[in-house]
């Protein structure tokens, strides 16, 4: 097949540090390539791939503006025109709400639209006017069954390349925290959880917009002690030496994520996951196989004592059987050979 992928305009594919959609979309770009399809990536100036690259912006906007629509405007718009131009059997947009909606109102090929963010009110509103137009994929059954009013034309769950991920069996006295900073990721709760436990915290954390830099300033930073250590913008060998390192990943969700990449990257390492069992949680971490699913502070505290009762090897083989890049590979390609095949390039939906 000859396929399209759009990346969203805000990093490189693949990330030189934070950015899960342009880290999946690097693997399923390169993986489809090696699987015989023809692929252009459509992404940001810096990036790095084996499929054909064509690059919109040659510098990424700072990530101090993500968000901002006149980025997003003027990268989708100038994919779209290039996709318009050139012979393409199947559309795969991940560039935020403009490119779908620019792809569903042309006449041409078949558009896949992978969810990758929460499902808000507005975003109901919008994809209800959109989903009669675009092929939808869901990243979880969570995501999928938070909003059962559109039409999907598959679930395909995310991967990432297990073996840039060392396994590490034998674990050291401290515990992790890896993510951006906001209320719904949990970061300060992860600092009382260790507080409460009496352990050493490592925090990995992405602080680079106004919103964040002013959570961490007034919520995080007043907690921190000298038993918690903070780190930014690691490289990723430096990040997954941490995961590796670390008796568990704590990771106390207060919203209903539609993934959460590294709950696999910690799994992927044998460092087992204590969570909130919200979102997509309950299908990424098996209860007291891969980490623990509790709901209240005092639980996931509690949880703490038994991360040593978790087998690294079953944390590892979670994430080999269900959540490698071949995986999301094989997903897509079946979605894009069904959508090609009923839509026969017309660029109607496929319904599930």
């Amino acid at each position: 097949m000859r396929i399209a992928e759009i990346a969203p305009v805000w990093f490189t594919v693949p990330p030189r540090g934070y950015g899960g959609i342009e880290l999946v979309m690097s693997l399923l770009a390169d993986g489809l390539v090696d699987r015989g399809h023809d692929v252009t990536l459509f992404a940001s100036g810096g990036s790095a791939t084996k499929a054909e690259l064509v690059t919109p912006m040659e510098d990424p906007p700072d990530p101090s503006l993500l968000g901002t629509v006149w980025y997003e405007a003027y990268h989708a718009v100038a994919s779209w025109l290039r996709v318009r131009d050139g012979d393409f059997d199947v559309v795969h947009d991940h560039s935020g709400v403009i490119g779908p909606g620019i792809g569903g109102i042309l006449d041409g090929p078949p558009v896949v639209h992978t969810l990758h963010g929460a499902w808000t009110e507005q975003a109901k509103h919008y994809y209800a006017l959109l989903h009669p137009h675009v092929n939808l994929v869901a990243i979880s059954e969570a995501q999928r069954n938070e909003f059962p009013a559109v039409s999907y034309a598959g679930t395909v769950y995310n991967g990432i390349d297990v073996r840039a991920f060392p396994f590490r069996d034998d674990k050291e006295d401290f515990l992790v925290f890896l993510g951006r900073v906001n209320p719904d990721k949990g970061p300060g709760i992860a600092v009382e959880i260790a507080k409460r436990r009496g352990e050493h915290l490592k925090m990995i954390v992405k602080k680079t917009e106004p919103f964040e830099r002013d959570y961490w300033d007034r919520v995080v930073a007043p907690q921190l002690t000298s038993d918690v250590e903070v780190y930014e913008n690691l490289a990723h060998d430096e990040k997954v030496d941490i995961l590796s390192r670390a008796k568990a990943l704590v990771f106390p969700i207060r919203w209903s994520e539609p993934f959460g990449l590294v709950m696999i990257e910690a799994m992927a390492c044998g460092t087992p996951v204590v969570t909130s069992p919200m979102g997509a949680a309950p299908e990424l971490v098996i209860d007291g196989v891969t980490g623990f699913l509790r709901s209240s502070f005092d639980e996931l505290a509690a949880a703490i004592d038994h991360v040593g009762d978790i087998s690294p090897a079953a944390c590892r083989r979670r994430v080999e059987e269900h959540f490698s890049a071949d995986a999301m590979v094989r997903g897509y390609e079946e979605i894009f050979e069904r959508v090609t095949n009923v839509a026969g390039g017309a660029g109607f939906p496929l319904r599930e």
